[in-house]
């Protein structure tokens, strides 16, 4: 079972102004999958703010997978690509591009996400949209994938070979 963090990127739920239900599609999807979710937050749209969460998860709770929703547009607030970038020790770029990849076949705008995707030490990280429909739709898309590239991170395989 691998776990999973869940971090959510937006100033009006940090304060309790708006519902999480972003972060609530995450937590059901990769329940549902038998993943385990250790920790999932709420934080402002503040680059520091998300470094530390996710430094946090990473080094301290040895978490395997963080999932990031909000954050990824073209806000000023919107920082959420820069602060995983300071937190990767490797890039994985194919993860954020197939993500947006299919996100286009359903809607244009799909080319405004600035999403990322990377690796700090022995943790998947990626950036997922802050909308319920499309975080949906992206882990309906990738969470195999990302389950596959979990196993060869971990060394519970090392063949991508079908």
């Amino acid at each position: 079972m691998f776990t999973v963090g869940i971090i959510t990127s937006s100033d009006k739920g940090s304060k309790g102004e708006r519902e999480d239900l972003s972060g609530k599609v995450i937590y059901d999807m990769v329940t549902v999958k038998g993943y385990k979710v250790v920790r999932q937050v709420i934080v402002p749209d503040e680059e520091e703010d998300l470094i530390k969460e996710m430094i946090y998860m990473a080094d301290e709770l040895k978490i395997d997978l963080i999932l990031t929703t909000g954050g990824t547009g073209f806000s000023k607030r919107d920082v959420t690509p820069e602060a995983s970038m300071k937190v990767f020790t490797k890039v994985a770029n194919g993860i954020a591009e197939a993500v947006r990849y299919n996100s286009l076949s359903i809607t244009s705008r799909a080319m405004l996400s600035r999403a990322v995707s990377g690796i700090r030490n022995d943790t998947l990280i990626v950036n997922m949209p802050g909308s319920p429909k499309a975080v949906k739709e992206s882990l309906d898309y990738a969470l195999d994938s990302i389950h596959h590239g979990l196993e060869i991170l971990t060394g519970k395989t090392s063949e991508c070979a079908r």
